[in-house]
C-alpha cells in the first residue's frame, strides 16, 4: 500500500467531486496519503475538500485533503500530478465549437480547429506546471486528463524529463458503445484497441470468443433499416462493418463529415451550452450533499457521473503499488506501432508497474485505417511543436494540416478568429503576426 503525496490541478472543477469519490473508492491501495487540491477558486475548493473528507471517513479511509490556489506551493514535494483542467471553461469551449462550424468546419472539444486550439491553451499553461514541477516536485510523475490528451502528452514529452503518461477511458467505452447497438452483452467482449487518442481502431475484437465482425455484419444487415435505432449508433456500426474494426465514435467527425456538419448546425445549443445550463444544478447537488453525513453524489446530477477519471487512479495504483498490469495509455510510441515514429504519442496497452508505463508492441495497422491516422499523427505532432514554443504561422502551418481543415485560406480565418477570441488564454507568441521556418 503506497502513501503518496497528490496534486489533483482541476481539484475545484465540476467533474472535481467525482474524480475524488473515484480515489476514495480505491483508497484502501492509498491510505495514508495526502490529496492537494489546486484550482483558481476557493470556495469551490473548499466545497470538494468538506464533500471528499466526508466520503472518506465514512469509507474508513485515512486521507488528508488540502487546498490552495498557490499552484509552485501545491506542487511542492509530491509524488504524483493529476491534471485535469479546462483554460477558459465551458465559455471557450463555445468558442472552439461555434466559430469553425459557421465556416462549415466541424467545432468539437478535441477534434478540427475546436481541438486545436484547446490544445494551444492547455499547453500553455501546463508549460507552467512543468516549470514548477521541475523546481519543486521533479521526481514526480504526471498523469494527464487534459484535453486534448494526446497532443498535450506529445509537447510535454519532448520537453522535459518528467514523465508523463495521459489517459482516457474511451478503448474502454467504445466496443461496449457497438456491442450495445448491435444487441450484444458487453460482458462478452474481448477487445483491444489502438491509434491515437479519440481516434483509434480495434485489432483484437473477439465475442464469446469468436471474431465479432460477422458478428457484427450480421447485426447491421438486420438493423439497418430499424426505426428504432438511432441513426448516428447504426452508421457507427456501418463504418465497424466497413472497415472490420471497432472504431472510436470521434471517427463520425470524418467518415461522416458532412452529416454531422448539418446535424450540428441544426441543433439550438453546442454541446458547451448544454453543458453550462446545467452547471448551476451540479453545484446546487454538491452543495446539498457537502450538509449531509454521508454525502452520496447522484450519476444524473454530477458532472461526468461518480467515478471520474478513475482509470488514472487504477494506472497510478500500478506504479507505486507494483501491480504489474496492463492498462490503456497514451505513451511516446517506442516502435509499439509499426510505421509510427517513435517518441510519436499513441494510445496502446501498457505494462504497468513501479518502473513506470511500457507501451507493448502491436501488430501493424491495415492500410485502409492507418492512413488517417498517419495524417491525424503529423498533425499531432505540428500541433504540439507549434503550441510549445511555434508562432502564428507555425500555428496556421500545423492547422493547415488537419484533416478536417485542409485549406490554407480557411485555416488562416479561422485561425485569427478564434485567436482573436481567445486571446486571454494564448501567449503573445501565437498572436503576432510572425513568421518562422521551422519550430523545435
Amino acid at each position: 500500500m503506497a502513501r503518496i503525496k497528490l496534486a489533483y490541478i482541476g481539484g475545484g472543477s465540476t467533474r472535481a467531486p467525482g474524480t475524488m469519490a473515484s480515489f476514495i473508492h480505491q483508497g484502501e491501495n492509498f491510505n495514508g496519503s495526502e490529496v492537494v487540491l489546486i484550482d483558481l477558486t476557493e470556495d469551490r475548493l473548499q466545497l470538494v475538500k468538506e464533500l471528499s473528507e466526508k466520503m472518506a471517513r465514512n469509507k474508513g479511509i485515512e486521507l488528508k485533503i488540502t487546498t490552495t490556489t498557490n499552484q509552485r506551493e501545491g506542487l511542492r514535494d509530491c509524488d504524483a500530478v493529476l491534471t485535469s483542467f479546462r483554460p477558459g471553461g465551458f465559455e471557450a469551449r463555445y468558442i472552439d465549437e461555434s466559430i469553425p462550424l459557421k465556416h462549415g468546419i466541424i467545432g468539437q472539444e478535441t477534434q478540427g480547429p475546436g481541438g486545436f486550439f484547446m490544445a494551444l491553451r492547455s499547453i500553455h499553461v501546463m508549460k507552467s506546471i512543468i516549470k514548477d514541477m521541475e523546481e519543486v516536485c521533479p521526481k514526480a510523475k504526471l498523469f494527464n486528463y487534459t484535453n486534448p490528451i494526446n497532443i498535450v502528452s506529445e509537447a510535454v514529452s519532448h520537453h522535459t524529463d518528467i514523465p508523463i503518461v495521459s489517459l482516457c477511458e474511451g478503448p474502454i467505452i467504445f466496443p461496449k458503445m457497438i456491442a450495445k447497438t448491435a444487441g450484444l452483452d458487453p460482458d462478452y467482449l474481448e477487445v483491444e484497441m489502438i491509434g491515437l487518442n479519440h481516434n483509434c481502431w480495434s485489432t483484437h475484437h473477439l465475442y464469446k470468443g469468436q471474431d465479432i465482425v460477422p458478428i457484427l455484419k450480421e447485426a447491421y444487415e438486420e438493423k439497418k433499416n430499424d426505426q428504432n435505432v438511432k441513426h448516428e449508433d447504426l452508421r457507427m456500426l456501418k463504418l465497424a462493418v466497413t472497415m472490420n474494426a471497432i472504431p472510436s465514435d470521434y471517427f463520425k467527425y470524418y467518415y461522416f463529415k458532412d452529416e454531422v456538419i448539418e446535424e450540428l448546425r441544426a441543433k439550438p445549443m453546442t454541446r458547451s451550452q448544454e453543458i453550462m445550463s446545467r452547471v448551476p444544478n451540479y453545484w446546487k447537488h454538491y452543495r446539498e450533499e457537502a450538509l449531509s453525513d454521508n454525502p452520496q453524489l447522484d450519476p444524473a446530477r454530477s458532472r461526468g457521473g461518480i467515478h471520474e477519471l478513475e482509470l488514472a487512479f487504477d494506472v497510478m495504483d500500478a506504479v507505486f503499488n507494483d501491480r504489474k498490469e496492463v492498462w490503456m495509455c497514451n505513451v511516446s510510441n517506442r516502435g509499439a506501432i509499426p510505421d509510427f515514429a517513435d517518441d510519436l504519442i499513441v494510445e496502446v496497452p501498457c505494462f504497468v508497474d513501479k518502473n513506470g508505463v511500457t507501451p507493448l508492441a502491436q501488430n501493424p495497422l491495415p492500410g485502409h485505417v492507418a492512413g488517417l491516422l498517419k495524417m491525424l499523427g503529423e498533425y499531432q505532432s505540428l500541433t504540439a511543436k507549434a503550441a510549445w514554443n511555434g508562432t502564428r504561422i507555425d500555428a496556421i502551418r500545423a492547422l493547415a494540416t488537419n484533416p478536417l481543415v485542409s485549406s490554407l485560406n480557411k485555416a488562416e480565418i479561422i485561425y485569427d478568429k478564434m485567436a482573436h477570441a481567445l486571446q486571454d488564454y494564448l501567449p503573445d507568441r501565437l498572436l503576432k503576426n510572425t513568421t518562422s521556418n521551422t519550430v523545435s
